[in-house]
């Protein structure tokens, strides 16, 4: 899918870049040193665009050893949200050894069953494949036993062994779990069944600590006290007290909080909860920007919407770098069961239906055999078009790199009848079907007809949720108890 003046595509692969840019307006080349034979050579470095990276991409060969470096480093700005790749490898089935893998310079490998940890600094930002990682790890760890086996025997005996596992995990012997955590959002493991979905893929975002975002270069905040200065060594706090005993940090306040909530009127307390219902009454909350870490200030309000729920609406913009992000979060108690969504679009005015799709909620399209895990896109407020045109073009944000010029010839035809079948469900050449599964009923897709009985395109299904949703969740572990004491006071 390498676009060749083809404006509306997105994905665009090093080749085109190089050419389209006249050749030397993009590929540079600078005089260094190879590390390995101490020669002079020309580094070529070639800066362009590949969709979800943005990075700049380094070649280098050298003429006289024929080393190659093959390093990646990311020049865009940090993604919304941190990911996390779990890739289960069964036994003998290398073709899952071979998949794409890219590594950024902030991204951590784990092999759970080995406890075995590839930290950020280990390897830096790469473009390899699962084998090609391990081996790399093999590789490193084995340059120095020779030092080892001198200065300590037992330990390097120890890591022979070590050595012996995991080139074993390497040549597919044994079946093992690569984890790529990556807190930038900018590495990448192949889905060669994209856009479908893969058993053996999973893929979670999740939002970044202050220590993640301090970690990738970005300045953060010191914690303050209400008085506004900096939070003093917990260690300086138990010594000024005075003997008073410890107890948990904010135990206090929630207890007072969860007391007074009891004991009061629940009318008032809904009402001045729940107070927002209107755009104009909006209040702000200092935030920090997702893409550059700087201090910025989101906006939110509360409203209820007809045949749905309360949910709260938010917007942060960052005057910084221009970031802007919009979310729509539920509001009031958790339900008790899940819901299921069923629309069959069969005209234009499906299409412009208002959809509300929340962060736990995922999609299916069955007739394109589409589907979407929970997290995905986070939560958001469109139409079903506009669903569908997101879901596309995030496909090809993510999947968009392996579609260049050395990409297979079935793998590019499979894109392109994607995109045919995609075309004529928007075109509404022939009906078809948008599920939508969320967890905790948070979302919400707008009837034809004043009342919901009424529309027979759209059917909605209440389920209970498995252990497994719940864990997911962390409802399974969620601890109420507190509350309940504060409850049972009040009835006596």
């Amino acid at each position: 899918m390498a676009s060749s003046g083809d404006e509306g595509r997105v994905v665009r692969d090093l080749r085109s870049a190089a050419e389209s840019a006249g050749g030397d307006e993009a590929l540079h080349e600078i005089e260094s040193l190879c590390m390995r034979c101490g020669e002079n050579v020309s580094t070529r470095l070639l800066l362009t665009t590949i969709p979800n990276f943005r990075e700049v991409s380094f070649c280098a060969l050298c003429a006289h050893c024929e080393s190659g470096n093959n390093e990646v480093q990311f020049a865009g700005q940090l993604q919304p949200k941190g990911c996390c790749y779990r890739l289960e490898v069964p036994q003998g089935q290398n073709e899952v050894l071979n998949r794409q893998v890219v590594k950024s310079d902030s991204a951590t490998i784990k092999i759970p069953e080995l406890d075995f940890e590839i930290p950020p600094e280990a390897q830096r930002g790469t473009l390899s494949t699962v084998e090609g990682i391990i081996m790399r790890a093999v590789e490193e760890l084995q340059a120095l036993q020779d030092e080892r086996k001198k200065a300590d025997p037992q330990k390097a005996e120890a890591i022979d062994q070590f050595l012996i596992k995991l080139r074993s995990l390497g040549s597919g012997e044994a079946a093992f779990t690569f984890v790529l955590d990556d807190p930038a959002g900018n590495s990448f493991i192949e889905n060669p069944h994209a856009p479908s979905s893969d058993a053996l893929l999973s893929v979670s975002f999740y939002e970044r600590t202050s220590e993640q975002q301090a970690a990738l270069g970005f300045l953060v905040d010191p914690p303050t006290g209400e008085s506004g200065g900096p939070l003093q060594n917990a260690s300086t706090v138990e010594a000024n007290s005075g003997g008073l005993p410890k107890v948990p940090h904010g135990s206090v306040g929630a207890v007072a909080g969860r007391r007074a909530i009891a004991q009061g009127n629940p009318d008032e307390i809904a009402a001045a909860l729940c107070r927002y219902t209107a755009p104009e009454e909006v209040d702000t909350l200092p935030s920090t920007c997702g893409a550059c870490g700087a201090a910025c200030v989101t906006r939110f309000f509360a409203t209820k919407i007809p045949y749905f729920r309360e949910v709260i609406v938010m917007a942060a913009s960052c005057d910084l770098c221009g970031y802007c992000n919009s979310e729509l979060k539920p509001g009031g108690e958790i339900p008790a069961k899940g819901k299921k969504i069923t629309l069959h679009v069969q005209n234009v005015k499906d299409l412009s239906r208002d959809v509300i799709k929340s962060d736990s909620a995922a999609v299916k399209v069955p007739e394109l055999e589409l589907e979407l895990s929970m997290g995905t896109l986070g939560g958001i407020v469109t139409t079903v078009e506009g669903l569908i045109v997101k879901i596309c073009e995030a496909l090809e944000r993510v999947h968009g790199f392996q579609l260049g010029d050395s990409t297979n010839e079935w793998k590019k035809k499979k894109w392109d009848d994607f995109q045919q079948r995609l075309s004529k469900l928007l075109s509404l050449q022939e009906p078809w079907t948008l599920i939508i599964d969320d967890a905790l009923a948070a979302s919400f897709v707008a009837p034809a007809t004043d009342l919901i009985e009424d529309d027979s395109q759209l059917l909605i299904e209440d389920y209970e949720r498995s252990w497994e949703q719940n864990e997911e969740l962390g409802l399974n572990d969620m601890d109420t108890s507190s509350a309940d004491i504060a409850y049972n006071m009040t009835s006596t």
